[in-house]
């Protein structure tokens, strides 16, 4: 039980009541109101012990049964019970307070306990204390994201909140991401106070490096002990078409034998795109416009797959190279070579022509003489291509082979009949600005399919514009493709820019391709926050006007500033730097500047408070602003003041600068004196010492009575003399009189009393 309070006393309610039936039941009973006051938590057992209600109501516990002490409520007594042995009153069934009241700030309830003989009605009224007993809950508790991979860092997305049903300070909640290397968790708070968790993106993504993440969101509350809930967030990268089709083979070969049935298979080709969706879509195509190509071949445009449409014949053609292009949806291609060599079959008959014949022949012709020249020829190959000729019958001819045979090796000379081709048509590459002349940006590759000097490549790159050469920013090695970066990148001037690239061998006539780089500058907190208002007037003051009658928490400036970053660089926050108490206030957020407390006659009308502009950059920059804060309602009323004030400060300024001049001079004169003074007594000195011989006491006798006077340290004797200080600077400024010889004794000063050995000046 937290709390026990007991009022007693008469209603308006109970009054009315016996008025009413005062006539009717005044020998019956008698009507008593008060209100009884109880604190429980919720959850507690059944039978928890909540107060002793016939105490509270100061009625004997002998008697409860017989004046019927009951609970009056269809709800309160489902969940109480009273103990008529005793008086207490018990928790009769589980109380959950969010059941009850949802979300109310006060949970409350209330019921009649009435007895009779006579009868009294008292009112019960019982505080539900909240517990931390519910955790927090995302409904739904799996966020489903779907991001594309060219998304730039510093992108926010807004998640869903968790939801508490306890109150207070066990409803409060905060979130906490899982680790991961390429989001971080925000807050977004909105105009109610609610908080919303938001995911920002840190790095970019690759789909194809990896096409989904999975995060674990956790909310915990305020309680004790705190109560966390958690919620899945499924983030899907979505596909951009930056990846070109690749195929399995830069050349296909495949040797086929002459007069195979039409519509045979010869071969399929393959290309992969990393891609997915319309962008790894690949369709298959002849480059080639040859008719016998055409004629003879088909290609699958969905599987890559060639077949034969007519018949092929090795005596029509024994090589057939055919371009094949691979096309993603997205209108990325690439090609490959297909080289389809037919193999020779035996299907020519040997063709026999006669040259030259005799057709008569004189019967005493010798042997060997030459009757016919027969010339034969079988359009095969090889073997198949290789004749025997018989004569048939017993004649007396023969034939005689008068042909030789040869081998010639052939070497076949490289002709740079094809082109530069890079592995992808355009590529992005992200640069941090600032960066270092010189640094690495990027490095591209192409390929040659020639050989030697054919397959020699040079990279260099095509400026789009003159007025901005891309020379001033980048440049290429011509040998490898690494390209540099010539000076510092500034994402405020560049966010981003293309570069073609060109591939060109050093073949006769020279063949090249282009390819396209994106190169991406990415922010860097590179820029302090710039403060537009208020802005300095010429003397580099600021005044704003704050009416003397303002109330607390009045707006009564703003201060507006602006970053030239991005992103969270560019996020700013505003402070006041002051050690003490300030009777202003501002916004982190907005920068609007509020009164702190009403104004009191104590208060000065002028306050000058400094206000701080950071970014959220690491490291953080900043600037700052000097505000005069003028409390009246009409600025008439302070320009005496602020007059006043600027003449006294510069008064006291003046009179401090005469002071350090006054100071200076006096230094000056002081130290003139002393080196005149010198310099006059060393001329005397000197002067005197011709004459140092004639008298040897300089001073008259003295009184032995005094001697005894003098302390040690001081002059042994008396001596005076006076000094007199020139008007003529042509003359000595210090004038040493001789000595009085007869001083009167009575003239003296004892050392004690003139102080430590000091000469009398006269």
């Amino acid at each position: 039980m937290a709390g026990l309070q007991l009022q007693e006393g008469q209603s308006m309610q109970g009054l009315r009541w016996q008025v009413i039936f005062s006539f009717l039941l005044s020998w019956l009973c008698h009507s008593v109101s008060g209100q009884i006051h109880y604190s429980i938590n919720e959850e507690l057992r059944k039978g928890s012990f909540v107060g002793n209600l016939a105490k509270d109501l100061e009625l004997d516990v002998k008697d409860l049964s017989r004046r019927k002490l009951r609970i009056v409520s269809k709800i309160s007594e489902k969940y109480f019970s009273i103990n008529l042995d005793n008086g207490n009153l018990y928790i009769a069934d589980r109380i959950d307070r969010e059941t009850l009241c949802e979300a109310a700030a006060d949970c409350v309830l209330t019921f009649d306990a009435v007895v009779e003989n006579p009868l009294n009605v008292f009112n019960i009224k019982i505080d539900i204390q909240d517990m931390n007993d519910n955790p927090p809950t995302f409904i739904p508790d799996t966020i489903r994201i779907e991001m594309s991979e060219s998304t730039s860092p510093g992108r926010r997305f807004l998640l869903q909140n968790a939801e508490d049903l306890d109150v207070g300070i066990n409803s409060l909640i905060s979130y906490r991401l899982g680790a991961n290397q390429y989001f971080a968790l925000g807050e977004k708070v909105s105009t109610d106070g609610s908080v919303f968790p938001e995911l920002i993106l840190e790095k970019p993504l690759d789909r194809e490096t990896q096409n989904k993440h999975e995060l674990i969101l956790t909310a915990s509350d305020g309680g004790d002990p705190v109560q966390t809930g958690t919620a899945l967030i499924h983030i899907i990268i979505n596909d951009i078409n930056d990846n070109v089709p690749v195929f399995t083979q830069d050349v296909y070969k495949v040797s086929v034998r002459e007069n195979i049935p039409v519509n045979s298979t010869i071969l399929q080709v393959s290309a992969s795109d990393e891609d997915e969706g319309v962008n790894g879509q690949i369709t298959y195509s002849f480059r080639s416009t040859a008719k016998n190509i055409l004629q003879i071949f088909t290609l699958n445009s969905r599987n890559g797959e060639i077949k034969t449409k007519g018949v092929l014949d090795y005596e029509v053609s024994k090589v057939y190279e055919i371009s094949v292009q691979a096309e993603d949806g997205g209108g990325l291609a690439t090609k490959s070579k297909v080289l389809i060599e037919i193999i020779d079959e035996n299907d020519n008959a040997p063709e026999i022509s006669i040259t030259s014949l005799s057709s008569l022949i004189p019967e005493d012709s010798a042997p060997g003489t030459a009757v016919a020249l027969i010339q034969v020829h079988d359009p095969d190959l090889g073997e198949n291509g290789e004749v025997q000729c018989i004569i048939k019958s017993d004649l007396p001819f023969q034939l005689i082979s008068s042909s030789s045979r040869r081998v010639i090796q052939l070497e076949i000379s490289d002709v740079n009949d094809n082109a530069p081709v890079f592995e992808k048509l355009d590529y992005t590459a992200f640069v941090s600005e600032n960066n270092l002349p010189g640094a690495t940006v990027f490095r591209i590759k192409a390929k040659d399919l020639d050989s030697e000097d054919n397959a020699k490549i040079a990279y260099s790159t095509m400026s789009g514009s003159t007025e901005d050469p891309l020379s001033s920013y980048i440049s290429i090695n011509t040998v490898t493709g690494v390209i540099y970066a010539q000076r510092s990148f500034d994402y405020e001037k560049h966010k981003e820019f293309n570069i073609q690239i060109i591939a060109r061998d050093n073949g006769s006539p020279s063949l090249n391709s282009s390819t396209t780089l994106r190169i991406c500058i990415v922010d860097q907190n590179d820029n302090s926050p710039v403060i537009l208002y208020p802005s300095p007037e010429v003397d580099g003051l600021t005044f704003e006007m704050v009416p003397w009658t303002s109330e607390q928490g009045s707006l009564v400036s703003k201060v507006v500033a602006v970053d030239a970053d991005s992103g969270h660089n560019a996020w700013l926050s505003y402070f006041l730097q002051s050690s003490e108490p300030s009777l202003f206030t501002i916004d982190q957020h907005t920068g609007e500047i509020r009164t702190s407390r009403v104004f009191q006659e104590k208060d000065i009308i002028k306050h000058g408070i400094v206000v701080l502009v950071k970014d959220n950059g690491t490291p953080s920059r900043s600037a700052s602003i000097t505000i005069n804060m003028v409390i009246a309602d009409h600025f008439h009323q302070v320009l005496p003041d602020l007059g006043n004030q600027s003449n006294k400060e510069e008064s006291q300024s003046n009179l401090q600068f005469y002071l350090v001049i006054a100071l200076a001079l006096i230094s000056f004169l002081f130290m003139l004196t002393v080196i005149i003074a010198v310099v006059s007594k060393y001329k005397e000195s000197k002067s005197s010492t011709p004459f140092g011989s004639l008298s040897t006491s300089l001073y008259p006798p003295v009184d032995p009575r005094f001697i005894s006077q003098f302390n040690t340290g001081t002059l042994p004797l008396p001596y005076s003399y006076d000094l007199c200080v020139t008007l003529d600077p042509s003359e000595q400024e210090f004038a040493f009189l001789k000595p009085q010889h007869n001083v009167p004794v009575d003239s003296l000063i004892d050392a004690d009393d003139s102080g430590i050995g000091n000469e009398t000046l006269k």
